[in-house]
C-alpha cells in the first residue's frame, strides 16, 4: 500500500482539474495497481473512472455507484463539470455504457426530475433506490447490482459517496439525506465486492469532518478503505466466498455451533 499523493489540481477551476486527476489514476493503474481516490467532490468520479477506460478499454469496466442522489444532471447552474454532473459526462464520452453504470441508495427529495429520468432511461442506467431496498433487502438488491455491472465488462470500478448512508452514520456530507443504509450494510458489502469482482479502482468522496465533530462520517469513511483494501488482500491470497469470515472472529456457521 502507498499513498501516491495529490493529483496537481487547480483551486481554482474544477474543469482545469479533471485532466491532471484522470492522468494520475491512470498512471497509477497502468502499473496494475489498483487506485482508491479519496476525494474531494464527487465530480472526481469523472476522470477517474476515465482513467479506468483509458487502461482497460473503454466499455469494459462497469461502475458500481453507491449514493443518496443520482448525479446525472445535464448542468448546476450552468456549468458542466460539477459534483452533480459526472455521470452525463462520463456516459455521454462513452466511457462506461449506461446499462452497465449501477446505481444503489438513491432517494433524493429534490432529484431526479423528469428530464434526468428521461436521460437515465435513455441511456439505459439502472438504479436501485432506497424503497427498493427496503422491499426487497440490501443483500438481494447488491447481488443484482453486481450481475447487472458485470453484465458484459470484465472490470469494476466503485464508487462511494458517504451520503449513501443515514445522516445518523454520514452528518458529516455536503448533502445529507434520511433514511440511508446503516454502515452495517455498507461496509460488509466493500469487502465483498472487493473480495469477490474484478474491482481494478475506487473512490471515496463527499467526506466533510468540518461539518461532524464527533468524527463518525470519517471513522466509517476510513472504515470503508480499510474494507476495500481487506477485500482486495483476500481476493489476492485466494480466500474463498461468497461472504468469507475468519471463523476465529465469526465463530462457526448457523448450525454448526456445539
Amino acid at each position: 500500500m502507498v499513498d501516491y499523493g495529490d493529483a496537481a489540481v487547480d483551486p481554482f477551476s474544477i474543469d482545469n482539474s479533471m485532466e491532471p486527476i484522470r492522468a494520475l489514476v491512470r498512471e497509477i493503474a497502468e502499473t496494475g495497481v489498483i487506485p482508491i481516490v479519496l476525494g474531494g467532490d464527487h465530480s472526481i468520479l469523472w476522470p477517474d473512472a476515465a482513467a479506468m477506460a483509458d487502461v482497460y478499454g473503454a466499455g469494459k469496466v462497469g461502475v458500481i455507484h453507491f449514493d443518496a442522489h443520482p448525479d446525472c444532471s445535464h448542468d448546476l447552474f450552468g456549468h458542466l463539470t460539477s459534483h452533480a454532473t459526472p455521470i452525463r459526462r462520463l456516459i455521454e464520452d462513452e466511457h462506461v455504457p449506461g446499462r452497465n453504470f449501477i446505481q444503489i441508495g438513491l432517494r433524493s427529495a429534490i432529484a431526479p426530475d423528469d428530464e434526468m429520468f428521461d436521460w437515465m432511461r435513455e441511456h439505459g442506467l439502472r438504479a436501485h433506490f432506497m424503497a427498493e431496498i427496503d422491499r426487497r433487502g440490501f443483500d438481494v438488491v447488491f447481488q443484482q447490482a453486481i450481475d447487472e455491472a458485470l453484465d458484459g465488462p470484465e472490470h469494476l470500478f466503485v464508487s462511494l459517496d458517504i451520503d449513501v448512508l443515514d445522516p445518523a452514520f454520514a452528518p458529516g456530507t455536503g448533502t445529507p439525506e434520511p433514511p440511508g443504509l446503516t454502515n452495517r450494510e455498507l461496509l460488509p458489502a466493500i469487502r465483498r465486492i472487493c473480495h469477490e469482482t474484478p474491482v481494478v479502482g475506487m473512490d471515496i468522496v463527499e467526506v466533510a469532518p468540518h461539518l461532524d465533530p464527533g468524527y463518525t462520517t470519517t471513522m466509517n469513511a476510513r472504515r470503508a478503505i480499510f474494507e476495500a483494501l481487506t477485500g482486495i488482500a483476500m481476493r489476492r491470497k485466494g480466500l474463498p466466498g461468497p461472504d468469507y469470515l475468519d471463523p476465529e472472529v465469526a465463530g462457526p456457521p448457523p448450525g454448526q455451533q456445539t
